[in-house]
């Protein structure tokens, strides 16, 4: 298992925050995340997500159509996600 930081904008950080789509999506997928908001209210964001089995398998898991619809809901701008994992 691994630990992946993800940096994403999204259209509404309140909305983001409030969403239960992302906890569904990494609850079903057996990870679990932590939310991060930018210090200057700007629309950036981030995740900490546990128990990743490897960054394949999240990149995988991210290209499914239930990421799809969690990240459309979630108002998360796709071309800006960007994964780091831990070292």
């Amino acid at each position: 298992m691994t630990t992946v930081l993800v940096i994403h904008e999204v259209d509404d950080v309140a909305h983001w925050l409030s969403s239960p789509k992302r906890d569904e999506f990494m609850a079903s997928h057996g990870m679990t995340a932590k939310t991060f908001v930018s210090p200057d209210g700007g629309n950036k964001v981030g995740l900490i997500i546990e128990n990743v089995p490897s960054i394949a398998a999240l990149t995988e898991a991210l290209q499914g159509d239930d990421a799809a619809a969690a990240m459309k809901y979630d108002g998360v701008r796709p071309e800006t996600v960007e994964l780091f994992e831990a070292s």
